[in-house]
């Protein structure tokens, strides 16, 4: 809490804070005025550390409130950026005696002495510990104090050795029935401990080269002590970054399922990036058990580890409420007639959904869109809104839908009226064509003639995030955009906080699970559906109120950018804001409306911008320091330029500023400098300030990446979609 809120706090009972009662009588208000149970429910929106170094020290009756137990119970500190080891200790203090779950997730700048002093919170039962700086030897002494622990999360660092962990560290574990564990070097981390566990949820992040360029290494000893325990398992979930390491982990982790499955599992989710996941021998054992048992509530996979039988076989009888099947299209016919045809037992459950396909498929060469399997049905679409009708989160990113070309269609509904249907949608990611209404015969022929095989495999390789339509000089002008299909996806969906539209073929030049692929890319421009996408789509989203997140990505029809500004003036819930490459690529043309659109945005606490030649300057930073509550900036732009001191103006300006990653053009030394100006003059007040400014295209980049806080790069850094993906179905 800043000091404004705390003077405000203190000052309740001086006469100028008063209300106007009707008949001009004024009736003053203090703080005695109110029960507890309002000041509770007020209290309850402040962060606990405000709560106990600020509020606490106003009066005494804040002083007591602040400590009661419907406050302390459940604590979570991992947005806390402006706390130093010194308050955090203070803060654990005084939670010793009440906290029973605690979330430190994200505090990498907190250091490892601070993580003892977790062990005077003796009646914890949950702790998460994800990004902290955490030793085999600490987490032993740690486990020793916590005996009410049944729930842990922590990162598994180089260097880690279950074998320093002491006997009564290791019977703690033995009785935890909840385990999380970020790898970032190949090891079971205290996975063979614990022989009770009911979920265990697993992300994998491990090079395969070490930074001097030395292969990873992962062969593990697989003995009495060191194979997993898996009989009580109920929920299990995986979540690999690309690399081949962290598939031969990931398999070493499973292969007790190929001995036995557990009877109890309900949840299995597994995520892997890249065309060629690893082959599982026990897919297939997998669906029989899933079937027989009918108590399957979420599933993902990998492509390659199951067909439509093993599919059919695993869903039925069962009543899901999260599927996920992204860049599963051979699958996806098989997950329609298992929803539409009852081959699940109820699938009015369902609530979240993933038919994501891949960013890098390439159209037929016989036609200028996808092929049929990546192509979204009308009716199919109606059908499913109207059994799945509780669907919350759906994600139907880099999938096709053009209204005037869908086949049957004879007055089937826009895919948007389809959706508008699901009152209780919270977040959705769609492909841009989807917003549009139609594009003429003469415009959409424009760009499906066919031409010969020789001259497209002579055609030159589109660059990442860089993908340049030019048009014909023959080519018709785009057709007036029309927004009636959106509106009605608008009008029906009051209670939408999560969107995102995503172009054909956007790749970010920084991806957080796809590995950037320069053969394989979609050309931008050739889904004619989607160029009609532009600034009145965008301007038609303002009618959202509650919306807290926006991503805009790959969308060419976007000219001017005057779409963003009515968004900024009625969206005040906005809180999150990441655009990428809008418009033409040879030049930013939405500059002004940026700026204006900054400087209405004063929630955002979240902004990144991944745009070629975006220009930096003064007035840009000046139109950002408008942002007041920004926690989080990354801007990437190839051949960008940013002003030194205009940088160092903005971040004096932005005091909440913890996280500023710039990836642009310059010199090393010039980025160098003003990273260390910044960090030098800024990071006492602001204990995790990350500043990362680098060259984009740089060859040390990747080590510049590895290196920087993984919490951070999951959140703003690296481009990822955050519609029905594994974090989301495995809450924590």
């Amino acid at each position: 809490m800043n000091s404004t809120v705390t003077e405000t706090l203190g000052n309740v009972d001086h006469p100028r804070v008063q209300d106007h009662c009707e008949g001009d009588v004024m009736s003053s208000v203090g703080i005695s005025s109110l029960s507890d149970e309002i000041l509770l429910c007020i209290l309850n929106y402040v962060p606990v550390c405000d709560l106990l170094l600020n509020v606490a020290r106003v009066c005494r009756k804040l002083r007591v409130l602040c400590q009661d137990k419907t406050l302390l119970t459940h604590v979570c500190l991992s947005e806390e950026y402006t706390a130093s080891d010194l308050s955090f200790r203070h803060v654990l203090k005084q939670l010793a005696s009440q906290v029973q779950s605690l979330s430190l997730s994200g505090c990498y700048w907190l250091s490892g002495s601070t993580m003892e002093h977790l062990a005077r919170c003796r009646a914890i039962k949950r702790l998460d510990l994800t990004g902290c700086r955490l030793t085999s030897l600490r987490l032993s002494r740690l486990l020793e104090s916590l005996s009410c622990l049944n729930s842990l999360a922590f990162d598994v660092a180089p260097g880690f050795n279950s074998a320093q962990l002491s006997s009564e560290a290791v019977d703690l574990l033995s009785r935890l029935s909840e385990l999380r564990q970020t790898l970032l070097t190949p090891s079971y981390g205290v996975v063979p401990c614990c022989s009770q566990l009911r979920r265990l949820a697993l992300q994998f992040d491990i090079p395969d080269v070490t930074r001097e360029g030395i292969g990873v290494c992962c062969q593990l000893m697989v003995g009495q002590s060191s194979v997993p325990h898996y009989q009580q398992l109920e929920e299990f979930s995986a979540k690999l970054a690309p690399g081949e390491v962290n598939q031969t982990l990931l398999l070493l982790y499973l292969a007790v399922f190929s001995v036995h499955v557990p009877e109890r599992l309900r949840v299995f989710l597994v995520s892997i990036p890249g065309p060629n996941p690893a082959h599982w021998p026990a897919a297939t054992p997998l669906a029989h058990c899933l079937g027989n048992h009918s108590s399957l509530e979420a599933l993902q996979l990998p492509r390659s580890w199951w067909d439509s039988m093993s599919l059919e076989r695993a869903l039925r009888g069962n009543s899901p409420k999260h599927l996920s099947f992204s860049r599963c299209p051979a699958l996806w016919t098989q997950v329609f007639r298992s929803l539409l045809e009852g081959g699940v037992r109820d699938a009015a459950r369902l609530v979240s959904l993933n038919l994501s396909a891949t960013s890098h498929s390439l159209y037929p060469e016989s036609s200028g869109i996808r092929g049929g399997e990546e192509q979204l049905g009308a009716g199919t679409m109606s059908r499913l809104v109207s059994v799945c009708s509780k669907l919350q989160h759906v994600n139907l990113m880099h999938r096709h839908y053009h209204h005037e070309n869908t086949p049957g269609l004879d007055g089937e509904p826009h895919l948007c009226a389809s959706l508008s249907r699901l009152q209780h949608v919270r977040s959705l990611a769609l492909p841009a064509c989807a917003l549009s209404d139609g594009c003429s015969s003469r415009h959409s022929t424009a760009h499906t003639s066919p031409s010969s095989s020789l001259l497209r495999g002579l055609r030159k390789a589109p660059r990442v995030g860089l993908q340049v339509y030019k048009p014909s000089e023959s080519e018709p002008s785009l057709p007036r955009d029309s927004t009636s299909g959106l509106a009605q996806l608008l009008s029906g969906c009051p209670l939408l906080e999560t969107l995102e539209l995503i172009g054909p073929g956007f790749i970010s030049t920084l991806p957080r699970l796809e590995p950037c692929t320069r053969a394989c890319i979609e050309p931008r421009g050739m889904c004619a559906w989607a160029r009609c996408v532009g600034d009145s789509h965008v301007a038609a989203l303002q009618v959202l109120p509650r919306l807290r997140r926006l991503t805009l990505a790959g969308l060419p029809g976007i000219h001017k950018g005057t779409g963003l500004i009515p968004v900024a003036k009625h969206c005040p819930n906005l809180q999150a804001l990441s655009l990428a490459n809008l418009g033409c690529l040879k030049t930013m043309n939405y500059t002004a409306s940026l700026m204006d659109t900054l400087r209405l945005c004063t929630q955002l606490q979240e902004l990144r911008l991944e745009q070629p030649y975006l220009s930096a300057n003064a007035s840009f930073f000046e139109a950002l320091s408008c942002c007041s509550r920004l926690k989080r900036l990354c801007i990437i732009s190839r051949s960008g330029t940013f002003d030194p001191v205009a940088t160092e103006t903005f971040v004096a300006r932005c005091p909440s500023l913890c996280v500023c990653h710039i990836f642009m053009g310059g010199t090393l030394v010039a980025c160098r400098t003003l990273q260390k100006v910044l960090i030098d003059r800024y990071s006492a007040a602001r204990p995790a300030l990350s500043v990362v400014i680098f060259p984009l295209q740089h060859e040390d980049l990747a080590l510049v990446i590895r290196d920087t806080p993984l919490t951070l790069l999951d959140k703003i850094t690296l481009f990822q979609s955050r519609v029905a993906q594994t974090p989301l179905l495995a809450p924590w």
